[in-house]
């Protein structure tokens, strides 16, 4: 049998073995037929507000059943009956864009937090709630473009845009790091703080002699600092004084000469006035005028005997340099002068005599040079030269002490991460005058000025200095004079604050045998009861080594006192 054949007898077969299987189906299954749809309900769920129409069914003889065709026809009729949808949108039962961030905007364009408005600007409207129909479904024609609910304005001037009572919005002030801290006055471009401490005490050596004999005293010690608030250039003057008075008098004993005045009253004042000129952004002027008033420390073999009171000398001066930046390097240099200038000695027996022989006029020059190494660490090389004449070619006793000197040192400033800030330095000076039989003062140099912030409440200072002073005594080219002093500041409270300092220094007579070593331990407690108002206590100890014979003193003075301030 041929393919063919093979073909139409094996459909002929099929057509009569599926005949039965129908015929059974139309009698049992006409039942389960009907109660199924094409489309399984999980595939076709019920959307947006309507269920969808049933299909077509079939029946046993092959035609359409008349109970779908009908309700076919029935949701065809209902669907012609509806309104059209063209032109409204949807009304979901979820809200567009209640899923959004906090942040940005969302799908209708509506930022999520409220914008920074300016000085003057309106509110925004608030946006529509859930379930608000759109525009178009409230009767409107159309859907137009909705504006912003705050337009982008420029902002306004504080002093236009007035709130409610009429006063412009305040700025925030920042943090305060010293809450009891001198907040002082503005004056033009000027920040101008001024301080007023008056003190009282007992002092059981003021003379500093061999033979203490102990005094009441008082303390009067003003400050005055102004500094400028400019974008360019800068201005600064710092003046401090004190005055110390004693309500005792020291007369001398037994007819003798006294080594100390009778009057122990004493001034002393410092001030200086730093200005900066900024003629580029790498390139300025700088100038200094400064004043020093003061008086030979007690116990100095610079004191005559049978005085009435301590001379008064004065140092007036000032330097003119410039400042340059090359990127991480800088130089400066200036030129220096100083006068000094001593008052007549009064005696106790009404006479005076004269101290042209300690005046002088020193003139000079410095040059410094640093570069910054790394954020903080500032390495610098400063070498300084001088040169002093007096107005007398020889002193009282005999000797020209017209002489010439300089120093060179090498340190570094510091700044790790406001811990450790300041600067450390060493290096060397030296001196030579004009009078062979004067030796050449020289010595070791060093300076330091540096603050260790150790924990928020305690704060180490260590401060050095070095000083060349001159002298009258014969035979003595000077006085090498280094100073080391530590302090240890430790706050209780904020207002309460209590200081431990110690002091060691050293003067060395070179051309004499006298060396003497100072020490000095003191404490002091401060009790802040406002911004304006300190209340301050000291409990000092002071001795005085030497190596000559008779020559040694120690003081202990106790003091109590108020700071004003501004």
């Amino acid at each position: 049998m041929s393919g063919p054949a093979r073909r139409r007898s094996g459909c002929a077969i099929g057509l009569c073995v599926g005949l039965p299987w129908l015929a059974l189906a139309g009698l049992d299954g006409a039942v389960q037929v009907q109660a199924q749809t094409l489309t399984p309900d999980l595939l076709r769920p019920d959307r947006d507000g309507f269920a969808p129409s049933p299909p077509l069914r079939g029946t046993s003889d092959g035609t359409a059943d008349s109970t779908g065709r009908a309700d076919l026809d029935a949701g065809l009729a209902k669907d012609s009956a509806a309104p059209s949808r063209i032109g409204h949108p949807p009304v979901y039962e979820v809200d567009a864009a209640s899923g959004a961030a906090d942040t940005g905007f969302d799908s209708l364009n509506r930022a999520r937090k409220k914008p920074k408005l300016f000085p003057g600007q309106p509110k925004p409207k608030p946006s529509p709630g859930p379930g608000t129909p759109p525009p178009a479904m409230a009767g409107q024609a159309a859907l137009a473009p909705v504006p912003p609910a705050s337009p982008s304005k420029p902002p306004m001037p504080p002093a236009l845009a007035a709130r409610a009572d009429g006063q412009p919005p305040r700025r925030r002030l920042p943090p305060d790091d010293d809450p009891f801290g001198a907040v002082g006055d503005h004056a033009g471009g000027f920040l101008i703080k001024s301080a007023l401490e008056v003190s009282g005490g007992y002092d059981s050596n003021p003379g500093r002699t061999s033979v203490p004999k102990g005094s009441p005293f008082y303390v009067v010690a003003p400050e005055f600092l102004a500094a400028s608030d400019w974008d360019r250039h800068a201005l600064v003057a710092d003046l401090r004084g004190s005055f110390t008075g004693y309500g005792n008098t020291f007369p001398p004993i037994d007819g003798t000469i006294s080594p100390a005045p009778t009057n122990v009253d004493r001034p002393d004042f410092t001030g200086h006035i730093d200005g900066r000129l900024d003629v580029s952004r790498d390139f300025s002027l700088t100038a200094e005028l400064r004043l020093r008033a003061a008086t030979d420390n007690p116990g100095s073999p610079n004191i005559q005997a049978g005085l009435a009171k301590y001379p008064i000398f004065t140092t007036l001066g000032g330097t003119v340099g410039f400042d340059q930046n090359f990127n991480r390097l800088n130089i400066a240099a200036g030129a220096t002068i100083d006068r000094t200038v001593y008052q007549d000695s009064q005696l106790t027996d009404g006479t005076s005599t004269s101290n042209d022989d300690r005046n002088f006029t020193q003139t000079g020059g410095l040059g410094r040079i640093s570069y910054e190494l790394l954020p903080g660490v500032k390495p610098f090389v400063e070498i300084e030269g001088d040169s002093r004449v007096h107005d007398l070619q020889f002193d009282r006793n005999g000797y020209d002490r017209d002489s010439s000197g300089g120093s060179a040192t090498a340190g570094s400033s510091f700044e790790f991460s406001r811990l450790l800030t300041g600067e450390l330095a060493a290096g060397y000076a030296l001196r030579d005058y004009v009078d062979p039989r004067l030796n050449r003062l020289q010595g070791l140099l060093t300076s330091a000025s540096l603050v260790w912030s150790a924990t928020p409440l305690t704060t180490a200072k260590f401060l050095s200095t070095t000083s060349l002073d001159e002298t009258t005594l014969p035979g003595v080219s000077g006085v090498l004079t280094h100073l080391y002093t530590v302090e240890v500041d430790h706050d209780f409270r904020r207002w309460l604050t209590a200081v431990g300092r110690f002091s060691y220094g050293t003067l060395d007579y070179q051309g004499d045998d006298r060396h003497d070593k100072t020490y000095t331990v003191a404490g002091d407690l401060i009790y802040k009861a406002t911004r304006n108002i300190w209340i301050k206590g000291e409990l000092r100890r002071d001795w005085l080594d030497s190596s000559l014979v008779g020559y040694s003193t120690a003081s202990t003075v106790v003091m109590l006192g108020v700071r004003v301030q501004n």
